[in-house]
């Protein structure tokens, strides 16, 4: 008989979800399911809205990422309108933009992903958390991990008012400029976040590249998926968060796309599942061709490993360099394995520091033009940023007052929904063989979807406001007998 395993909740990401994995009479795994219980809610009750109050209302959705949604909205509503903004204001975005990727890809390998490597991945769960990556480092490490993070937190909040609701950016340009003392300041806190993303790729290196165990699981065909690419690049082809255009590329590496971002309606739809809440976006040209991988497959990832695979290179020295020694590592480029976005992610957080240093070493930056009033009649508009998860797509419409009658938010999540399934069920069927199941092994499978970074309280929304909560009674052979709903 058939036996169902059910890890919920899933743990160190953000939002919730559950995974369901039914093995086979030999006990091995037959299919594995990550559900995601939760229902998106921010689309429908902003109609009707301003559209000019988006970038302070889409912030709400994530108290880890506010500042991506908040930057989204706001090239959005540039777009919306037709207004560029001066290139004080712009500069000022990128900074603050910067600032927030390399402090929040540091928190995730610290606190979220980190720990597997650094404590173990069949540690005893409860070491597996920050407790235990600081149990292993030590106290000075982790003080100074705290106190680069408090430090570059301060610096958002006096750029935006708030870290976790900003009110900084606005249509056409910023809400503050900044003083010459508040520009030597930061300028002291970049060269700390620079210090401590080297040193973050440094215990990279130590944890996972000179450990036999850990760099097997990465380069594990169980954490390992041939799929395409998208991400944001610059006009020279390099790694961008903030602006650039679209780029996809196929399992080779070869280019496939390249767009606007206004033009994304044209190249991407969303597919969707009875099982789970969230949606399967998929490459138009290729269809959706199920939960499978390879060149036929309309199945894509964003995120760090996806932006490193679509560019030419980084766009800094120091992170060019890591670049290198992350493909001469793994084998080449296009890279494919999953585990790989750990890595990734650090070597994003460099060239995060490295161009807050170059913006902040621009006299200009503290110039006092820094926003253009629109003008134009509102219609539409799209803004695309590269979320520490992926690329960020915000597209509203309005009536001629700028009253928004239509609201789509495709966020990086969504992208990474599909690979996200299979990476789970890869890993479950790996892991899992003859019914031997372990907390370890479990967790392992946990670390399919970690890799991801994934933040399901962007993804999706609960309503009326929290979480559904189910407790399953079993009978002492696994049987189901009820399951109970909050």
């Amino acid at each position: 008989m058939s036996r169902r395993i059910t890890i919920n909740p899933i743990t160190r990401l953000e939002g919730h979800g559950n995974i369901e994995i039914f093995l086979d009479d030999q006990g091995d795994v037959q299919r594995a399911f990550f559900q995601v219980p939760e229902l998106r809610g921010f689309e429908t009750f902003c109609l009707g809205r301003p559209a000019e109050e988006m970038a302070r209302i889409t912030p709400r959705i994530c108290g880890v990422c506010p500042t991506a949604h908040h930057m989204a909205s706001v090239k959005a509503l540039d777009d919306l309108w037709q207004v560029e903004p001066p290139p004080v204001a712009r500069m000022l975005r990128e900074l603050a933009y910067h600032a927030f990727m390399c402090e929040d890809h540091l928190l995730h390998f610290y606190y979220l992903g980190g720990p597997d490597f650094v404590v173990g991945p069949e540690a005893p769960k409860g070491e597996r958390n920050i407790l235990g990556v600081i149990g292993k480092v030590g106290l000075e490490v982790a003080g100074r991990v705290i106190a680069t993070r408090r430090r570059v937190r301060g610096m958002l909040e006096t750029m935006m008012g708030k870290v976790v609701h900003p009110v900084f950016g606005v249509p056409g340009g910023v809400s503050k400029g900044m003083t010459t003392a508040e520009r030597d300041e930061f300028r002291k806190i970049a060269g700390e976040a620079l210090e401590l993303s080297r040193f973050s790729l440094q215990v990279f290196r130590d944890v996972v590249l000179k450990d036999a165990q850990n760099l097997g699981l990465v380069l594990d065909e169980a954490y390992t998926h041939r799929t395409h690419y998208m991400g944001l690049v610059d006009a020279d082809g390099k790694v961008a968060f903030y602006d650039g255009q679209v780029r996809v590329v196929d399992p080779t590496g070869r280019r496939i796309l390249q767009f606007a971002a206004r033009d994304y309606v044209q190249h991407v739809a969303e597919h969707v599942e009875p099982w789970s809440y969230i949606t399967f976006p998929y490459l138009k040209q290729k269809g959706w061709q199920g939960f499978q991988d390879g060149p036929d497959s309309g199945v894509y990832r964003v995120a760090p490993l996806a932006r490193l695979n679509v560019a030419d290179g980084m766009a800094t020295v120091e992170a060019q360099q890591a670049h290198d020694e992350l493909f001469a590592t793994l084998g080449g480029k296009p890279a494919h394995q999953t585990l790989a976005f750990h890595w990734a992610r650090l070597v994003e957080a460099l060239q995060a520091a490295e161009r807050m240093q170059q913006l902040l070493a621009d006299p200009a930056i503290t110039g006092t033009e820094i926003r253009r009033l629109p003008k134009a009649e509102p219609k539409e508009g799209v803004g695309v940023v590269e979320a520490p998860r992926g690329t960020l797509i915000h597209h509203y419409w309005t009536d001629p007052q700028g009253l928004l009658t239509k609201v789509n938010l495709v966020v990086a999540t969504n992208h990474n929904a599909a690979p996200i399934a299979m990476s789970v069920e890869r890993a479950a069927k790996h892991m899992i063989r003859n019914g031997q199941v372990s907390d370890g092994l479990l967790n392992k499978v946990e670390m399919a979807f970690r890799a991801y970074d994934p933040c399901h309280a962007c993804a999706t929304h609960t309503l009326p406001g929290r979480m559904p909560l189910r407790a399953r009674i079993h009978d002492g052979s696994g049987r189901l007998l009820a399951t109970l709903r909050q």
